[in-house]
């Protein structure tokens, strides 16, 4: 849970730069990507990514930039992308301008709970972190290189002449 906003900030700075890295990755073509024919696809994990944003940012109360919660995935990837970058800063700002380190203990109701906002803040971070995690692998089934997140992906350990790690 988050107990400062600047906290909060540097983290995001951080994932949300992750996450729009491994978007920019996406080709047109991966977004039909999934693990098996009733499962979701890399395109659907990708914009509920976005949408997320605003789902749960308002939920908060927080008024963030986002397409509406039923809006369906765009065909182009970079599209996703864009959008996620301008959604992402959105909640950066909305944070910033709405709350202070006290009121990060404040309780509201998120899904028939009553959960602190830097608690909030820190599922709205995890939600993120999982879905990518997710993302990665359809990513590697689609045939596109993973990017290193937390340390070099397998792909990025050979560039550096290096075997990866097992």
């Amino acid at each position: 849970m988050y107990r400062k906003v600047d906290d909060f900030v540097l983290d995001w700075k951080y994932e949300s730069g992750a996450t729009l890295k491994i978007l920019r990755i996406l080709t047109d073509d991966s977004l039909k990507q999934h693990v098996t024919p009733e499962g979701r696809t890399l395109g659907f994990l990708a914009w509920h990514l976005v949408l997320t944003l605003s789902e749960m940012g308002s939920k908060m109360g927080l008024q963030v930039t986002a397409p509406a919660e039923d809006s369906e995935p765009p065909k182009v990837a970079a599209e996703i992308a864009s959008t996620y970058d301008i959604s992402s800063k959105s909640v950066l700002g909305a944070v910033r301008r709405s709350w202070t380190d006290a009121s990060l203990n404040d309780e509201i109701p998120m899904y028939g709970e009553m959960w602190k906002r830097g608690g909030g803040l820190s599922s709205l971070l995890l939600h993120q972190t999982h879905h990518r995690a997710q993302m990665t692998v359809l990513m590697r089934q689609a045939g596109l290189k993973v990017p290193g997140i937390y340390g070099p992906s397998r792909e990025e350990w050979s560039q550096m002449g290096m075997p990866p790690h097992k």
